[in-house]
């Protein structure tokens, strides 16, 4: 078994980024959806880059963007795999060369390995369904719900 991956979402400042990497995890998360009051500009989430040590992942999360939005984004943010966290489309997940995350919300009827077959993610993210909010609500939802392990994905490893 593989051993449990630690990735706090939501930094917003160099100082938090090398906070988090001071405690140990494996990840932080870098929000760019607009309506997040965690949303970060480009320029801040280089300088949240740039403070991190080697070995702690970068990760950004979108919501519905526009494809424009994720290549402005890599453009100017090195980047180390993509989170979404909305309805996209896995032609958009799939169209960066880029490892991702894809977010499922785990609401009434919700299929986590159909949704993994579907877009391919590198990794699925298990969150609460809290109606009109994209996720990263702190909710918890019915575990019984997760199939058994393993899933029939192809999990790669993440970081």
């Amino acid at each position: 078994m593989s051993r449990t991956r630690i990735k706090i979402c939501g930094i917003t400042s160099p100082e938090d980024g090398r906070m988090a990497a001071a405690a140990g995890v494996d990840a932080i998360g870098l929000v760019f959806h607009p309506d997040s009051p965690r949303a970060v500009s480009v320029a801040t989430a280089n300088a949240v880059c740039a403070a991190l040590p080697p070995f702690v992942t970068a990760v950004g999360l979108f919501v519905d963007p526009e494809r424009d939005q994720v290549a402005q984004v890599l453009d100017g943010c090195p980047l180390d795999i993509l989170q979404f966290h909305g309805d996209e489309s896995p032609e958009l997940c799939n169209g960066f060369g880029r490892r991702f995350l894809k977010a499922v919300r785990m609401g009434e009827g919700s299929d986590p390995a159909a949704a993994g077959e579907r877009y391919g993610a590198h990794r699925l993210l298990l969150d609460a369904y809290v109606p009109g909010q994209p996720g990263g609500t702190g909710r918890t939802f019915r575990w019984s719900a997760v199939p058994p392990w393993p899933l029939p994905l192809n999990w790669n490893p993440l970081w």
